[in-house]
């Protein structure tokens, strides 16, 4: 059939283009489908360099890491469909049929194994309960960066940025470059959400105040934003009443958060985690249908692409050997101070000598240790100096050295040593 594919990847960002070079080096046909004109994903619009430390160890741009793996995708001869979308992904006794409409009209595909690399979105100000009326002037980070680094147009003079993700960080520095006034940037957790080297770049270089504890509440302006409401934040990070407080501006940058985009992993049943609010995966990044993998920030958010691509070219191997074999799943479970933890399963019928581990501390920890237990048994333990929420943690365990059963039970945990 000319429409069949071992492989389809959908997304064409830094996770779909690594996971699709590699399947297509494993000698799988490999299809890629993109909804956008052009592949790279976000990376088109981050020109801001920092991406490729790990991987290349090299400082390049967003376009300019996009570029190698497009390259490399390029060389290989791999087929990617652009401007098109996934309507439906169906399972059939042989595999998948993904239904897709594009200029050509309607097609459908099939395959052996899918992978899923959308990605994620950013939460919007309704999303985070900013009341007020709907003047223009207010965007998410992205959609700032969008117009100032794609389309050339400032949107913004004087501006506010609510939540201190790395986006909102970097746009702080960018639109400081471009002339507008950043008034500040206001986070409403005590300790900022970004990298601690973008604080110092983007905010510390550039005199940028940062307000911690604080947080948005009100927005005003008929045609175009005049002001926010700022007021502190309890704990609870509830607004306390009383303490608003009202500042002029003409934009208001919201970097509150990013969530998997995963549509179409619900509608095929996959298992999300509440805690990555993407799909259960194993080691092989297949979720809990199998035949389906997820990578990069469709399966969590990662704050360097290099693991974005690191997590692409597992599923990619994966995808391109997957056939109808029995799993023999065991559970991985976070335990004490783990805010998120992928994989959430081993397959034991797998190879488990280098399994690639990501995790999240729950709160800021300093002098702690990372212990991974079987039951009662401690299997591996990793001291760590300090432990950040916004700053995910990797690292390659060996399970296939331990006596593990379909019995077993794998829990991370993270304890306070003390010293």
């Amino acid at each position: 059939m000319s429409n069949y594919y071992d492989v389809i990847v959908i997304g064409g960002g830094p996770a779909g283009l690594a996971a699709a070079v590699q399947a297509k080096k494993e000698n799988a046909s490999v299809l890629l489908i993109e909804r956008e004109n052009r592949l790279g994903g976000i990376l088109k619009q981050c020109i801001h360099d920092g991406f490729g430390l790990v991987r290349f160890e090299e400082k390049l741009s967003g376009p300019e890491y996009a570029e190698r793996f497009i390259d490399e995708f390029n060389s290989l001869g791999i087929k990617a469909l652009t401007l098109t979308f996934v309507t439906r992904i169906e399972k059939t006794e042989d595999g998948f049929e993904i239904h897709v409409t594009n200029r050509s009209g309607i097609s459908v595909y099939s395959c052996n194994a899918v992978i899923l690399a959308t990605g994620c979105r950013e939460r919007t100000a309704k999303q985070v309960f900013i009341h007020g009326t709907r003047p223009s002037g207010v965007f998410t980070a992205g959609t700032a960066q969008y117009f100032t680094n794609i389309l050339g147009q400032m949107p913004a003079k004087k501006c506010v940025i609510l939540g201190s993700g790395d986006i909102g960080l970097i746009m702080a520095r960018r639109l400081t470059l471009e002339g507008c006034e950043v008034l500040g940037v206001y986070e409403a957790k005590p300790t900022p959400s970004g990298l601690t080297r973008n604080i110092h770049q983007c905010l510390n270089d550039y005199n940028i105040p940062l307000h911690l504890s604080k947080t948005v509440t009100r927005v005003f302006g008929d045609d175009r934003l005049e002001a926010v409401e700022i007021s502190q934040v309890d704990e609870n990070m509830k607004p306390i009443p009383d303490t608003g407080e009202i500042v002029k501006c003409d934009a208001l940058i919201l970097s509150v958060g990013l969530i998997p985009e995963n549509e179409l992993a619900e509608n095929m049943n996959v298992t999300l985690d509440p805690g990555t609010k993407g799909p259960v995966c194993d080691n092989n990044c297949m979720t809990t249908v199998p035949g389906v993998f997820s990578c990069g920030n469709a399966l969590h958010v990662n704050d360097l692409v290099d693991y974005v691509s690191e997590s692409g070219e597992t599923a990619g191997r994966a995808a391109a050997h997957y056939s109808k074999k029995e799993r023999g799943t065991i559970a991985v479970k976070r335990g004490k101070n783990v805010l998120s933890l992928v994989p959430q399963m081993l397959d034991l019928n797998s190879d488990l000598g280098k399994v690639r581990v990501y995790f999240r501390s729950l709160k800021p920890l300093n002098n702690c240790r990372l212990l991974v237990k079987c039951g009662d048994s401690e299997l591996f333990t990793k001291k760590y100096a300090f432990l950040r929420p916004p700053e995910m943690e990797s690292l390659t365990v060996d399970f296939s050295q331990y006596d593990l059963n379909e019995n077993s039970e794998i829990t991370f945990e993270i304890e306070v040593t003390g010293e």
